[in-house]
Parts: C-alpha cells; structure tokens; sequence
C-alpha cells in the first residue's frame, strides 16, 4: 500500500490556492453552489449515517499543456484531466458492483463531522480503498452534504487535486474490485451519455465507460460537476435507458450487430 495513515488527526485544510487552471471553474463551484442546484436529495434535519468521499481530479501525461476537460478531438482521449473512481465488490450489502468515487462512513477518529472530520474521512478511505497517498493531494473544496436515501448516508463530496499520483489498486478485494481513471474528456463526450432508468423507479443521468456503466449519486455528483463548471457539452438528455440492458449507449455498429441478432440475419446482410 503506497503512504501512510499513521496520524488521522493531523490537520485537514482546504488549500484553494495552487491548483491548475482548468481546476478553477470546479472550485469557484464549489464555494458558490447550493445543495438544490446538486441534487433533489437532500439530508434530513436529523439522522442519517454521516460519510464522505473523495472526488479527486488527476491528469494523465500527454494532453499538451493548454489542454482541458473540453479539449478537441485531436487530444488523446485516455490523457489529460481525469478521475479516479472505485467499483465497489458485488457481496457488499450496500451498493454493491456500483462505479463510486472513493469513501465511506465518517469515524470517531475522523474528528469534527461537520468539520474537518470529513476531509480527513475521505482521505482515509481513499487510503484505505486504493492505497492512493494523502500527501500527494490538495483538497481545494468541499461540496454540500447530500443525501443517498436508499443506504440513508449524508455524504459530504471532498475535492481534491492529485498532484503527486502513485500508482492504485483494491486494497481490500472484498470491498473494491477495480480501481480506474476516467479521462473528463469522455465524460463529456455525449456519446458517452444517457439517462438511466432503474427498476425501483430512480431516474437519473449515466455515463459509459470502458464498460463500465456509471450512474446513482456518483454520476448525479459527476453530471453537476460537468454542467454548473461550464464544461458541459450538448447531449441527448432524452434518451433514457434501463438499467441492465445490454444496448445501452451501444456504438452505431454495436446497434447493427444487435438488430442482426434479433432478425436472424449477419450485419450488413440481406
């Protein structure tokens, strides 16, 4: 595991100063938004299991030092602004088999729960979770709690610059199968879009990627990054797809394999 995690109550701060140009429009975001403008979930007046995660922002060499999360196609689409995102082990009780930002539940070691408890909680986790080390971020903000009613946690989104990374992995493959970076250029990438329908009657905005179909909080936290941050580009919001279904967000020739299946016939045949 790469770090160490050997005083949990040393200070936690938000450091605004420092981070990279096309980081800004996040952080103002962050010291301007209101919880309405993130989600309609929002915590009860008491109770709720009090958590944190960790929406940390890295960079992957090769992007060219003038390009953004809105670069033009001729940027490599696995280099430049990007995050890190788990997915978490399917026998978990809670959100299993889920693509989610770091995090967990808040300790007692955490500290101040409505404080900096709630830094240092996302850290740990991340920690914990991917063996990323705290020394190598700079948390530049910190979002409204929100609130997930189906696990009933108050989730406070931490946001942090990775400005030294290391290389991460599952810790712990019960409680992380695979840890990954997404490019924000494919996130915006409105091939890459849908809203998701769930079987419980949730309805919300997804993202593909690499198979792995993102969706619930993280994507809700990810899609009002995107828009209020100005980068954001056109998309379909109309087109809404079930949860499970195999074609979602297929690619045009995917389609045409998938209707040949259904008629019996080869792609491109008669």
């Amino acid at each position: 595991m790469s770090g160490t995690w050997t005083d949990p109550g040393a200070p936690a701060k938000v450091e605004r100063e420092g981070i990279p140009e096309w980081l800004v429009p996040v952080r103002d975001v962050a010291e301007r938004i209101e919880p309405t403008q993130l989600s309609r979930f929002l915590p009860p007046e008491q109770g709720g299991r009090r958590s944190a995660v960790l929406v940390l922002f890295g960079e992957q060499p090769g992007s060219g030092p003038s390009a953004g999360p809105d670069a033009g196609p001729e940027a490599r689409v696995d280099a430049g602004p990007d995050l890190l995102l788990i997915e978490r082990a399917r026998r978990l009780r809670s959100h299993a088999g889920q693509p989610s930002f770091p995090g967990g539940a808040l300790d007692p070691e955490d500290g101040d729960p409505s404080g900096d408890g709630r830094i240092r909680a996302a850290l740990r986790e991340a920690w914990e979770e991917t063996g990323l080390d705290p020394s190598g971020v700079q948390v530049f903000g910190v979002l409204p709690d929100l609130y997930i009613p189906v696990s009933d946690f108050v989730v406070t989104p931490v946001l942090g610059w990775w400005h030294t990374p290391v290389p991460v992995a599952p810790v712990d493959e019960g409680e992380v199968a695979e840890v990954f970076r997404v490019p924000i250029a494919r996130l915006v990438d409105p091939a890459n879009r849908a809203r998701l329908r769930h079987p419980s009657g949730f309805r919300g905005p997804a993202f593909r990627i690499d198979g792995h179909v993102i969706w619930g909080f993280t994507a809700g936290v990810i899609d009002r990054l995107l828009h209020h941050a100005g980068w954001e580009r056109p998309w379909d919001n109309g087109q809404e797809v079930e949860l499970g279904d195999a074609s979602i967000f297929a690619s045009p020739e995917e389609q045409a394999r998938a209707r040949a299946l259904e008629q019996g016939t080869s792609p491109g045949g008669h």
